[in-house]
């Protein structure tokens, strides 16, 4: 059994790691960057469907460790991206107007996906997934939930980055076209691109169109909401916590006996590494290098998504959390407009 386990995952982890290897280089191309790393590698996971259904077979149980246990590695270097003297040296306002901007998005996409008929795990992902960072958000996120039917889990999932991956680019084409129209400077429309946009190679891709101080503007701007990513994972847990407790009798004699809450300890490692990375003295290269690592990680985590989810049960599913999306997405551009204009 431990022979074929290993089998499994050595032959996941050859197309995941293909797959996401794949997809840093893609997004280098022209275009390419607007859709980032992280969605190609899922776009390449589904390719992988192509493949054999042996092989798939045979693969199939390393996908769920790849899915799973990469993807909170990535998270937790992910951390190393995260400078907060920087964070914090762009002041109050910054990370003030950031709160708002995802809390705001989250509520309102939770709740115009629900009124459009989403399921509520599937509301939630989408949600956090336009609110806080996108494909990463989601990913992030969805270990708080929990779920009786793990299929239907990464359907959900892999329709939310589907979501936030759509929303950012079209998105990203849209400001591009509106900053002559807009009046904004240069810096108040990184303010705009990095507070809008859902993922940050769509922040960078729009921010950088208009030099390096709408790029700074952007990335700033961009990484305040990424920080909030462990706030949200926690209250997530805290709410799926509560409604188990009241719905189901073994969660609430649980929750009785250990009065625990379920902390994400991946959250715990990401802020460590945001630690670390700003107050250690490691060289610019390797903080690269190290955050590179996190994107093959992750990207090879959305890959085994890709891998194994049914998109046909998807694509009649979806309507609800783009319409949400559509509107909560404008709504937040309108708002960060305001707040450039304001304050920055």
């Amino acid at each position: 059994m431990e022979i074929i386990k290993t089998i499994s995952f050595r032959l996941a982890a050859i197309m995941t790691l293909t797959c996401s290897l794949a997809g840093i280089l893609l997004a280098k191309l022209p275009y390419a960057n607007l859709i980032g790393a992280l969605v190609l590698a899922l776009l390449l996971g589904i390719l992988m469907q192509f493949l054999p259904e042996r092989t798939r077979q045979e693969a199939s149980g390393g996908m769920g460790f790849i899915s799973n246990k990469f993807l909170r590695l990535g998270i937790i270097l992910l951390g190393f991206r995260l400078d907060l003297e920087k964070l914090a040296a762009a002041g109050i306002k910054t990370i003030l107007v950031a709160a708002l901007a995802v809390a705001g998005t989250i509520s309102l996409t939770y709740w115009l996906s629900r009124k459009f008929g989403a399921e509520d795990e599937l509301a939630f992902l989408s949600a956090c997934g336009c609110g806080v960072c996108g494909a990463a958000a989601v990913m992030g996120v969805s270990p708080q939930i929990t779920a009786a039917d793990e299929a239907r889990k990464r359907e959900n999932e892999v329709l939310a980055v589907a979501v936030v991956c759509v929303m950012g680019t079209v998105f990203t084409l849209l400001e591009i076209g509106l900053k002559p129209v807009l009046g904004l400077t240069d810096s108040q429309f990184g303010i705009v691109a990095g507070g809008s946009l859902h993922e940050i190679a769509h922040a960078v891709a729009s921010g950088g169109a208009f030099g390096n101080i709408s790029l700074d503007s952007a990335l700033i701007m961009k990484l305040s909401r990424v920080i909030l990513l462990a706030p949200v994972a926690l209250i997530i847990g805290y709410l799926y916590q509560r409604r188990s407790a009241k719905t189901n009798v073994n969660a609430v004699e649980k929750t009785q006996k250990t009065g625990k809450l379920p902390i994400p300890w991946f959250l715990g490692g990401f802020i460590l590494t945001s630690v670390l990375g700003t107050y250690l003295p490691f060289s610019a290269s390797l903080l690269d290098a190290l955050v590179q690592i996190a994107y093959i990680f992750l990207g090879m985590a959305m890959a085994a998504l890709g891998v194994s989810v049914n998109f046909k049960v998807i694509f009649k599913r979806g309507g609800a959390v783009f319409g949400a999306a559509v509107i909560s997405s404008t709504c937040l551009l309108v708002f960060m407009i305001i707040m450039s204009r304001l304050f920055f």
